[in-house]
Parts: structure tokens; C-alpha cells; sequence
């Protein structure tokens, strides 16, 4: 299909309808849905059940447990040296490097704005504007569970609706802001290295986004939320590197930020490589 068209489809087709309505069957335990998705976006997608904890398609309630599948913990083991930062999903990088005057690349030629993207928070901004960003896209036959790529703990936590673009790279050359405008999840953290943010954007047939500490619908749909912890108690959040920091039903993006000087990613992690949960991608 020719770019403009489909960028143009995008504009035009009613995108939150098309992911709500993939969701309540992503949802459904009914034998012959559950059964009727799974093992076609097995077929569709080639995924690989021998990497999954449960290789059997059976053993999956629902498409979306299917979907959010935990993987046998040895084949992503967690780079043990206290000084690395590691990917916090399985994907591809598509970009990788500085964030210039709060602009952050989105495609080649292409910038997306920080502050808009971070929900005009103009504290985490002046922190961020001049430091480095790590974009990871996560393809439908992906490990769709996101983690932690250093020790932190939560500071707060922005839930903003907005567009559901798609997010692969006809969409990213294309879309002016396609970040700042598509919905999304972002959790600030302090770390050793400063504050660090991990955004989980949504896309077009993304139905849900989750995170570990709270009910799968503690957010609500079409309202900017704002979520702050406190620094200890029962209701703080800490999570070492490694720890799950949410999921995914059906690919997207996750963007993580550190402030300037603060982390060196490695010379062979650029745009385009592949990367897996759990191997360093950066030090400091």
C-alpha cells in the first residue's frame, strides 16, 4: 500500500473503536475465541512457544494471556554489573542517542517535543531536554512485558490519553509528534543516575496497558490522570533491574529518558538493532 494511503487510512479510520473492540475478544475466555485468535496470530506471526513458559496454546485463559506470556526466566537472564542499564523489552531500537533543546528523534529528518510528550511536567523537562532517550519497538510476535533498566523507585506516574496511531516506521517518517500525541503511560523513577522515565506509548489495536503495581483498570480511558507514591510505606513502589514494570495487550513502544550525562549507551546498540530484555545496552 502506498505510505500516503496508509497514514492517510489512519486519519480516517475510528482507531479507539477498531482497539476496543479487538480488545473485548483479546479479553474473551470463550473456548472457540480464545482458541480462534491464538492460533492464528501463532500461525500469522511465527511466534516462538519454545521460548514461553507454557509452550502449549491450550494453557492460555484468553488471547491477551496469551499475548502477555511470561518467558522460562534463564533465556533472559539479567546483566548482573551494577553499572548497566539494560533493555527493558524485547524489540527492535528505533532510535537511540541525545535529546537536543527537548526535541527527540522520532524517524530520520523527523523530532517529536519532550514536553508535550512527558505531559507538559516542565520539572522533568529541564531534567531531560539535554540528556538521552532509548525508543524501543515492540513487533506483534514480541515478549510484550516491560522491565526495569536500572534499581528505582516510582516518584509518579502520568496516565494521558490520546490518538492510537500505529507506531511502526511508515507511521514515525509520516506523523508530525507522533509520540507526544499517541496515548500514554509514563512512570518517573529516581535512580542512582538521576531520574530516569519509562513511557509505554499505545498504538491502533493496543488494548490495554498495565502496570504491576495497580488493578489492570486503574486508569480511566479518556481522562488525564496524574498517580503520585510515596518516598516509603506500603504504598511506595521500588524495583530492582529486571523487575516487571507493566505489559503490553497486543505491540507498541516503550521510550525510556535519563538526564544529561548520566548514562553512555554502547557503540553497537544503534538504530535498527535488536535487542532483547535483560542485556546491557548502556553503562555509567
Amino acid at each position: 500500500m502506498d505510505n500516503y494511503l496508509f497514514v492517510l487510512l489512519q486519519y480516517l479510520v475510528p482507531k479507539r473503536f477498531i482497539s476496543e473492540l479487538i480488545g473485548f475478544f483479546a479479553k474473551s475466555q470463550n473456548q472457540y475465541i480464545k482458541t480462534f485468535f491464538i492460533r492464528n496470530f501463532h500461525e500469522a506471526y511465527n511466534v516462538n512457544m519454545k521460548e514461553a513458559l507454557h509452550e502449549d496454546l491450550a494453557f492460555y485463559p484468553s488471547f491477551n494471556s496469551f499475548f502477555t506470556r511470561p518467558l522460562k526466566p534463564e533465556l533472559r537472564p539479567i546483566d548482573k554489573n551494577i553499572q548497566s542499564i539494560i533493555s527493558p523489552a524485547d524489540g527492535v531500537v528505533s532510535q537511540i542517542g541525545d535529546i537536543k533543546s527537548g526535541k527527540i528523534i522520532q524517524a530520520k529528518g523527523v523530532h517529536f517535543n519532550l514536553l508535550s510528550f512527558l505531559g507538559n511536567d516542565k520539572e522533568y523537562f529541564e531534567k531531560f531536554k539535554e540528556g538521552v532517550f532509548c525508543t524501543i519497538y515492540l513487533s506483534p510476535k514480541d515478549y510484550h512485558r516491560v522491565h526495569m533498566p536500572i534499581d528505582g523507585k516510582l516518584n509518579h506516574m502520568v496516565y494521558i490519553p490520546g490518538k492510537l496511531f500505529s507506531v511502526n516506521k511508515i507511521t514515525s517518517k509520516n506523523v508530525k509528534n507522533l509520540y507526544s500525541i499517541n496515548e500514554r503511560l509514563i512512570c518517573f523513577f529516581d535512580t542512582v543516575r538521576g531520574p530516569m522515565s519509562v513511557v509505554l506509548v499505545g498504538a491502533m489495536i493496543v488494548s490495554g496497558i498495565t502496570v504491576k503495581w495497580e488493578k489492570d483498570n486503574f486508569f480511566k480511558k479518556g481522562k488525564m490522570q496524574k498517580f503520585i507514591y510515596p518516598a516509603i510505606g506500603k504504598d511506595s513502589v521500588f524495583l530492582k533491574k529486571g523487575d516487571e514494570v507493566g505489559r503490553f495487550m497486543l505491540g507498541s513502544t516503550v521510550v525510556i529518558c535519563f538526564g544529561k550525562n548520566k548514562v553512555n549507551w554502547l557503540n553497537k546498540i544503534a538504530d535498527n538493532s535488536v535487542v532483547k530484555m535483560g542485556q546491557c545496552v548502556g553503562r555509567f
